[in-house]
């Protein structure tokens, strides 16, 4: 599933090609995503610049004079740009077709993505008004946990995953920034002492950074918008790595469910 970094690797990747480009039309060929495409986007979108590409946790914003279309890439989706005249895939559901003879075309195999619209503030669209902070931007700190996470009987592992406490910590990330900070994942979240919530909170930024720069994690569906893979993948630590030797003390990674959710760690650094 694309995270956070994914999401901020394809708004980086395509923002050069749309930001200030006119939109000519929108080609819906399968409304049936997650929900509904809606029906008035062309009538609504065509002839408008594109004035804004923002992120915001895993939804991407495309903001117009009339309002904001909001894409979600679901379980498997993927936005590429590409040549209105190619080839198209038969799980190319969505295109936003510009002036430049250019396209942002949505692939998604799995139809678990969103394409919506609303002419209001999307931050106060109901899929986004409860988030989070951003992990990157000011507002989240180890204090935030710690502020949060008294009296809460949840795993941290989960705890951090919950998009209400921070945006974009998901499943590879969350492993992976509890093994840089030391912590097992079944630890209780309202047990955790404040310093060791600032060396999580330091250890989601660093890796969410790392993949960002990496461009993303492939491990099934992800890549850019050009078609190129994300490499973070070889940076992995813990995730997807079970009986390997831990890369800093030797002793095997160990594999368990949490939350119904793989969860790797290594049971001698992680306390």
């Amino acid at each position: 599933m694309p995270e956070l970094p994914e999401v901020e690797t394809t708004r980086r990747g395509i923002e050069p090609h749309i930001l200030g480009n006119t939109l000519t039309r929108v080609v819906v060929r399968n409304a049936s995503l997650r929900w509904p495409v809606p029906r008035i986007l062309d009538k609504t979108l065509a002839g408008l610049k594109v004035e804004s590409l923002t992120r915001r946790g895993k939804y991407l914003l495309l903001g117009f004079p009339a309002g904001s279309v909001i894409i979600h890439l679901g379980m498997s989706g993927s936005l590429r740009m590409v040549a209105c005249d190619s080839d198209r895939n038969k799980h190319d559901h969505v295109e936003f077709v510009f002036q430049d003879g250019m396209c942002l075309r949505l692939r998604d195999p799995r139809r678990f993505g969103a394409v919506l619209y609303t002419a209001k503030d999307p931050l106060q669209h109901k899929l986004l008004v409860n988030l989070g902070p951003e992990p990157l931007q000011r507002g989240f700190s180890g204090r935030h946990l710690y502020d949060h996470s008294r009296g809460k009987k949840v795993a941290v592992k989960l705890f951090i995953m919950n998009s209400k406490i921070v945006v974009g910590v998901g499943n590879i990330y969350a492993n992976e920034a509890l093994f840089l900070a030391g912590i097992h994942p079944k630890r209780v979240a309202g047990r955790l002492t404040a310093e060791r919530y600032d060396r999580l909170a330091q250890a989601i930024k660093n890796v969410l950074r790392a993949a960002i720069k990496s461009g993303g994690t492939t491990l099934r569906d992800f890549t850019a918008e050009d078609g190129r893979p994300g490499y973070f993948q070889q940076k992995l630590n813990v995730y997807g790595k079970a009986g390997e030797p831990c890369p800093g003390c030797g002793t095997p990674i160990k594999h368990i469910t949490l939350g119904q959710r793989a969860t790797y760690f290594c049971p001698h650094c992680q306390t």
